[in-house]
């Protein structure tokens, strides 16, 4: 069963980093990734300052739960990392990966804001066009 979950994580949590990163290139997932922006703002700040993290994540505490648990140890503080790591064998600084995972963060927010303000212009362009 841990097995399982450790897998479910993975591919749950890499495919929410890849929504929060991309989810606004679409017009149907646009307002869900504003919803996964907003949750993910909250857990960092608002979680964070809890944990005495700016920049904590649930998932990938519950995800080190899970690897502790099926014995797996030296994860890197951050998902990011690990998945660097784990997966393409490269390592660096762990304040290189903060810089890249919240410049991710930034990334999609300003895309999604991008994005909600080019069509709610064209939205105005076209309405002032029929009157």
């Amino acid at each position: 069963m841990l097995q399982f979950l450790d897998a479910f994580l993975t591919i749950f949590h890499s495919a929410f980093v890849l929504f929060v990163l991309f989810g606004w290139a679409h017009p149907k997932t646009q307002k869900a990734h504003v919803t996964a922006l907003l949750l993910t703002f909250l857990a960092w700040m608002l979680l964070g300052l809890y944990k005495g993290v700016i920049g904590y994540c649930p998932l990938t505490d519950w995800h080190w739960d899970v690897k502790r648990a099926l014995g797996e140890t030296g994860m890197s503080g951050s998902f990011v990392g690990y998945m660097i790591e784990h997966y393409l064998g490269l390592s660096f600084s762990r304040s290189f990966y903060d810089a890249i995972t919240a410049g991710g963060l930034i990334f999609g927010s300003l895309m999604s804001f991008l994005v909600h303000r080019k069509n709610r212009n064209s939205k105005s362009e076209a309405s002032s066009q029929v009157a």
